[in-house]
This record gives structure tokens, C-alpha cells and sequence, in this order.
């Protein structure tokens, strides 16, 4: 198995745009060595395919080409209603039986629980068709609303903008959060979104003072992560009533505040422990997580290892 070699299943009728985000995400782009993926569109049945653009494309590989891949990506499917062919299923088994990593990104997730390898399993699929997941696939741990999961070797996300979310993020678990970025920056979207966050999040418009007002106290809170904050003293400094500030504060990011601060603070670390040699106990406190214990306790919770173990993968990945 080549781990930097990624197949992207293409099928009948797909969405163009549901495809081009992993091949976009991990195109060779030739700043990074070591972010030169083999990357393979493999057609999960015979060509020409049509899309759902009005135009085919044309695939090189076929299933064969999921052979020796460390990664599967499944970028959709185009009826939920719909079994996916036999032939693609056997395939997705025997990546995950030698070890791949097999990601279904909005609806993909249909087709690795199709497969049989969401089974007890913690999963997630675009918000719309939570009800339907559920209902259809009961022996799975769907998680109904957030933007990705992780479970062992097994990846799903939410639609659209949740796919790219999860693609940086293997991106970021492969090459480190300095190349991620990177390749957000040239998407012209967020560096890094938690899994965890939310799929769909209410936004007022238009925009009010008082919207203003938190952005303001959450750029503040991000240059100042190294100090602790209670929800009351942000509320305070927006000139928001705790209750308001609570409900506009999820309206916008769709967390807590105290989950939103740990995110912030865990991917700082992950910033200074592969681009810096500070000891632990100082990027703790650089962090606002206080000692290098409550550092290796969030660590292992979010990302289940250590920060000494990240430090080792990444450093200079």
C-alpha cells in the first residue's frame, strides 16, 4: 500500500464541483515535496461519464486504480435512494481490509455504509439527509450535525463547503498545519475548521452592531489565547448581556464558547510544536491551556495522541 497515493471514485451523473475538492485539495502543486500525492480519478463504472453539469468526463483508471492506495475518497453519490454497484462496494472492503484509509464525503457517506463499513461506527452525511441516513442505516453512530468524524481508518463529512473542510484536514493530519493553510489560502477559505463545529449555523442579516461588536471581542480573545477567559468578561468586553452574547456567540460560530476557545488553543499548539522548538510546558502556557498536563489531557481527547507524538510526525512534514 503507497499511503501517498490518493483514488477519487468518479461515477455516472456526479457533480463536478463534489469531485474537484479532494483533486483540487491534493493536485500536485509543486511548493512541497513532501505533499506530492499520487493522485488517481478512478471511474466506478464504464465511460463516458455524465455529470450533473451537462458535460462527461473522461476517467483513465478504473477500480483497478484503487489498488494500493492509502487513500479512497468517495466525493458523493447520486441518489441516496440508489444501491451502489456491487463492484465499487468489494472494492472499498478490500482498500479497508488492508488498511486504507476510506473517506465519503456528503452522500459518499451512503455508499461506505452501503459497503458495511460504518457498522457501529460514528459517521456523519450532509444535515439534510440526517433523517433519511438514520432511518436507512440504524446500525451507525450518526453524529447529525457536525462537519466531519473520524473513526479509526474511516472519514465522513457533511456537503460542500464541510467536504474541503475534511479534505484540509487530512491534508493537516498528513503534512502538518503549515501546508494546510497554505492550500486554504489559495482556496480563499478558512485554514481550519474543527469537526466538530457545526454544519449548519444561523447568521442574522443583515449584520448588527452588536454582530460587530463580537467579531471584534473574537479577534481579540485569538490574539490574546494565553489568558484565561470566562464567558461574563467576553460578554462584558462585547457590551452583551451573558444571555445575549451565549446566543449570538453560537449564531455565529455554532459552539460554545468554551469549545470554541479550546479549538483555538489546540490549533495554536499544533502550529508551534511543528514549526517551533518550545518545550511543552511553554507552548502550554503560550496557549492559555495553563500546564503541559492539561495540554496532553486535550491532546489526547481531540486529536488521541500526544503533543510530544504530533511534534514527532509533523516536524518539518
Amino acid at each position: 500500500m503507497n499511503a501517498d497515493t490518493i483514488a477519487v471514485v468518479a461515477f455516472d451523473r456526479i457533480s463536478p464541483f463534489h469531485l474537484s475538492v479532494p483533486c483540487i485539495v491534493f493536485e500536485d502543486r509543486g511548493f512541497d515535496a513532501q505533499a506530492r500525492f499520487a493522485l488517481r480519478v478512478c471511474a466506478a463504472e464504464p465511460g463516458p461519464l455524465r455529470t450533473q453539469a451537462g458535460f462527461s468526463i473522461a476517467v483513465e483508471h478504473g477500480l483497478e486504480g484503487l489498488d494500493e492506495a492509502g487513500v479512497v475518497i468517495v466525493p458523493s453519490w447520486r441518489d441516496a435512494d440508489e444501491r451502489p454497484p456491487e463492484a465499487l462496494l468489494q472494492a472499498l472492503r478490500r482498500a479497508h481490509a488492508r488498511g486504507a484509509r476510506i473517506v465519503g464525503l456528503c452522500l459518499g457517506a451512503y455508499v461506505l455504509a452501503e459497503a458495511g463499513l460504518l457498522d457501529g461506527r460514528r459517521a456523519t452525511t450532509h444535515w439534510h439527509w440526517s433523517e433519511h441516513f438514520a432511518r436507512r442505516y440504524p446500525q451507525v453512530r450518526l453524529q447529525w450535525d457536525v462537519l466531519y468524524v473520524d473513526d479509526d481508518e474511516l472519514t465522513t463529512s457533511a456537503g460542500t463547503a464541510a467536504a474541503l473542510d475534511c479534505c484540509l484536514h487530512l491534508l493537516r493530519r498528513r503534512c502538518g498545519a503549515e501546508l494546510a493553510s497554505r492550500v486554504a489560502r489559495r482556496l480563499v477559505v478558512a485554514p481550519h475548521r474543527q469537526g466538530g463545529q457545526a454544519q449548519y449555523i444561523e447568521r442574522p442579516v443583515p449584520a448588527s452592531p452588536q454582530d460587530e461588536r463580537l467579531s471584534g471581542v473574537l479577534s481579540w480573545a485569538l490574539a490574546h489565547l494565553e489568558q484565561p477567559h470566562s464567558l461574563d468578561a467576553l460578554a462584558e468586553r462585547a457590551l452583551m448581556s451573558r444571555r445575549s452574547f451565549t446566543r449570538r456567540f453560537r449564531q455565529s460560530t455554532g459552539t460554545t464558547v468554551a469549545q470554541w476557545l479550546t479549538n483555538q488553543r489546540l490549533a495554536r499548539a499544533q502550529r508551534l510544536l511543528e514549526s517551533t522548538d518550545q518545550p511543552i510546558e511553554a507552548i502550554a502556557a503560550d496557549t492559555g491551556f495553563g500546564s503541559a498536563v492539561s495540554l496532553r489531557q486535550h491532546f489526547a481527547a481531540a486529536l488521541k495522541t500526544s503533543p510530544s507524538a504530533y511534534r514527532r510526525e509533523f516536524r518539518g512534514g
